[in-house]
């Protein structure tokens, strides 16, 4: 598959679901990819890319930001309180705010810094024990916690079971949102983001299928 292909089946199950492919943002998870693999990508006018490891994003997207304009990265990996303010200075938008120490910290260095992410509350909508994410019956409360420390709160992020029927996990990622007026939802991956498109997705996140398979170790 290729970046090409994925923006054409975008594109397809937007008109199918009546949207426009302008709702939609494609991020293209460069994690453990080789630089020759980014910088491809990049070549191809691609300019929003997700890290989950500070750490890695922070060896490698400063050199690209110095040779690329445009660049919007996005951390959707689990976030350390201890980590917290370099990924604001690196990243665009954070997806994995999942708990009050961390959102508590992040109003900190926002306060520090004078500016902050977009961030996204992470949605434990499988409610598995070694996943992370707010439970969804703690939502609402704590996306009013977030609210309440006046931070850029734009939506939600989940990442379905691998076992079980990921549309029923967006949709209930979309009901949590449609109630607490959050229009943006971080939901999709390679294997059904055209599912998640029909069901309101804003952020889709891809990887090897734009960048071939990851090469670990």
């Amino acid at each position: 598959m290729s970046l090409s292909e994925i923006t054409a089946r975008m594109s397809k199950a937007a008109e199918k679901a009546g949207r426009s492919m302008h709702e939609l943002s494609l991020i293209a998870v460069s994690k453990v990819q080789p630089d020759a693999r980014v910088k491809a990508v990049l070549d191809e006018g691609h300019r929003i890319f997700g890290e989950n490891k500070v750490q890695e994003a922070a060896g490698k997207w400063p050199e690209f930001r110095e040779h690329y304009t445009g660049i919007k990265l996005h951390l959707i990996g689990p976030l350390q309180t201890n980590k917290t303010k370099q990924a604001m200075q690196l990243a665009d938008a954070i997806h994995t705010v999942d708990r009050p120490k961390l959102a508590n910290t992040i109003a900190r260095h926002a306060q520090d810094l004078g500016s902050c992410p977009d961030l996204f509350i992470q949605v434990n909508t499988g409610e598995e024990q070694q996943k992370a994410g707010v439970l969804p019956a703690e939502a609402d409360a704590f996306i009013a916690e977030v609210r309440a420390l006046d931070l850029p709160l734009k939506g939600l992020m989940c990442i379905p079971p691998v076992d079980e029927e990921p549309s029923l996990h967006f949709a209930l990622l979309a009901k949590i949102a449609a109630r607490n007026d959050l229009t943006d939802l971080s939901m999709g991956m390679s294997s059904d983001f055209e599912s998640a498109i029909a069901l309101g997705a804003t952020h889709i996140r891809v990887g090897s299928a734009i960048f071939g398979e990851r090469v670990y170790g």
